[in-house]
């Protein structure tokens, strides 16, 4: 049974609970209202009727992190959701908060905590790099993120009663919409380019909805890029693996979880290690059809590092990537990043990040489709169709308004599915792959382009 004892003003309930080595021990919870410790009292006694309380060992928000890591994160973290998630324990959590007792935790607690990071400064990165000069709100909603997944494991281990995290208000973000370039500019960007590796780079990414990992781990043996493909137009390339840069601790703490290849260290000195991986979720794995454009393109490509390997012969060091150094390793995500600002730079251009190019590929996807969302979740890869909606809501909702039955934005097509599935911008058009046989030499010029009626493709290509 507990009881409650009114202390300077205060109200504890006192109850007598078992240690995890089954030793009985008196335990105070303290309250600041009567009503409050009495609803404590009352889940007390019920908890004692179904079964007895067992404590925990964890007595501070350190130790059930410790607890949480060790038994939860290192069994369901990939590597760079490690590395990311103990950054924000070492530079945020338990520097201000991991000493407190788990008794003094609750909802207020936290919401004190997170306004107190918002006048905190930022820790720089690895390169000494400070983003902002205060901890940012994408920041503190991912340490919320993480504070509330390790308070429901508490919850689940019966540590805690209940998640303080679960009803606390965390200070507005708002994200910025993520800049893209339009058919036109992209179109000249791929004219001007004097890049060739950054241009295919390019052309992958819009068309295959890539993100730079994965663009970076594509490998020859999962591309089909044959004559007959080519002919047939069912050319693809198939997306099982990416390449990241992660720490060694990572590495060495999960036990080389999901990696494939470690490859050679740059230096010695280097605190982290390019690996390839399998994808972090299985929606990941996928299949994506390539425009003709896109697959003679990589045939040359192909054809350059042949003629690199027959050069250097042993000093190649073959891992068989599509985007490897003139030495066979990996290209790094930061030459391709570096490469994209110096072109927009040169010939002053819209300023995108790389990832922009996945962003533009999703968002004509569905302009071409009319919002099939569904379909096109399968070429990029989100593990949720929700995710799609929430990062694309203003292209739906447009789309919703200029794609209906009937209004034909080519005006040139009599055909009722290109009427809602072509799509005008500026002096190109630019159409999905499945349909380019309907329409023939009407709006291309040629019939070059020809594909089976039974393929459904999301593939992208330019036509003038």
């Amino acid at each position: 049974m507990a009881s409650i004892q009114k202390k300077n003003n205060k109200y504890c309930v006192v109850y007598y609970c078992k240690d995890t080595e089954g030793k009985r021990k008196q335990k105070w919870e303290t309250y600041d209202t009567k009503n409050e410790a009495k609803i404590r009292k009352a889940e007390i006694e019920l908890k004692e009727k179904k079964g007895g309380i067992i404590v925990s060992n964890c007595k501070t928000l350190e130790d059930l992190i410790n607890e949480y890591v060790e038994l939860y994160g290192k069994d369901r973290w990939a590597l760079s959701t490690y590395d990311g998630n103990m950054s924000l324990l070492k530079n945020y959590i338990l520097p201000i908060i991991g000493k407190t007792p788990l008794t003094d935790i609750n909802t207020r607690f936290l919401e004190i905590y997170y306004k107190t990071l918002t006048k905190t400064p930022s820790v720089p990165d690895l390169n000494g790099n400070v983003r902002s000069e205060f901890v940012s709100t994408s920041v503190i909603r991912d340490v919320h993120k993480l504070l509330k997944s390790c308070f429901n494991q508490a919850v689940k281990w019966d540590i805690m009663e209940k998640n303080p995290a679960f009803k606390a208000t965390v200070p507005k973000h708002k994200s910025e919409k993520r800049g893209i370039w339009d058919a036109e500019t992209f179109a000249y960007a791929l004219d001007v380019c004097e890049n060739e590796c950054l241009k295919l780079c390019m052309n992958l990414a819009f068309a295959g909805s890539l993100r730079i990992g994965e663009l970076l781990g594509l490998t020859w043996d999962c591309v089909d890029i044959s004559e007959e493909a080519i002919k047939e137009n069912r050319a693809y390339l198939y997306v099982n693996k990416e390449v990241q840069r992660v720490s060694k601790k990572a590495l060495e703490e999960l036990d080389q979880k999901d990696v494939i290849v470690i490859f050679p260290e740059e230096r010695k000195t280097n605190k982290t290690v390019r690996i390839m991986k399998t994808p972090k979720t299985e929606s990941s794995v996928r299949k994506v059809f390539l425009p003709r454009s896109v697959a003679e393109e990589l045939i040359a490509w192909k054809a350059q590092q042949e003629e690199i390997k027959d050069i250097l012969q042993e000093e190649y060091q073959d891992y068989g990537l599509i985007l490897a150094t003139e030495y066979g390793l990996p290209r790094g995500g930061a030459y391709i990043r570096d490469s994209l600002n110096k072109l927009i730079k040169q010939h002053d251009l819209p300023q995108i990040v790389f990832h922009s190019f996945r962003h533009m590929s999703v968002t004509y996807k569905l302009k071409l489709n009319g919002g099939d969302i569904k379909a096109v979740q399968g070429d990029s890869g989100h593990a949720q169709a929700d995710m799609v909606t929430e990062v694309y809501a203003d292209d739906i909702i447009a789309i919703r308004y200029w794609i209906s039955p009937g209004l034909c934005l080519c005006r040139n097509c009599s055909v009722d599915i290109l009427c809602r599935r072509t799509y005008l911008l500026g002096k190109r058009r630019i159409l999905p792959l499945i349909l380019l046989e309907e329409v023939g030499s009407r709006a291309l010029g040629t019939s070059r382009y020809r594909v089976s009626e039974k393929r459904v493709d999301n593939s992208l290509c330019f036509v003038n």
